[in-house]
């Protein structure tokens, strides 16, 4: 798979959260995989959640970032795929050194160009844009 395929998987992953407990996940990964229409190799696999873990691991700091930036919103008014898109591109941004700033960005409004609703994709790149 390639970078963005990849983040696409964590994205789909990362959005579970929303609707499972924390001490699910570990079953939900195993599910994710086997019950994806795409076929995902064993070290894509383990890259997908040894990432989705790194973010998990700092959600309620993310979230702090994200409340404390934003004006006029808050995570829990969000909608849950765009909270999603922010949590993994804010993550990118501040923690994963590996990813620019500036394709953390364009990734993010990629991802809610084809996951999100009308005008996810500039409420995701304003948003971002307070992190760069």
């Amino acid at each position: 798979m390639n970078r963005r395929e990849l983040r696409e998987q964590i994205f789909l992953l990362l959005f579970r959260v929303e609707f499972n407990q924390k001490k699910d996940m570990e079953e939900q990964c195993r599910l994710f995989f086997e019950e994806s229409d795409t076929p995902v190799s064993e070290k894509d696999q383990k890259h997908i959640c040894s990432k989705y873990e790194k973010i998990a691991e700092r959600l309620p700091e993310i979230d702090r970032m994200i409340n404390e930036t934003v004006r006029g919103w808050s995570t829990e008014r969000m909608g849950k795929v765009d909270l999603t898109i922010i949590r993994l591109a804010v993550y990118e941004i501040r923690f994963d050194e590996s990813v620019p700033t500036g394709v953390a960005i364009n990734e993010a409004v990629e991802l809610a160009k084809k996951f999100g609703q009308e005008g996810s994709a500039g409420f995701v790149n304003g948003i971002l844009a307070r992190f760069a």
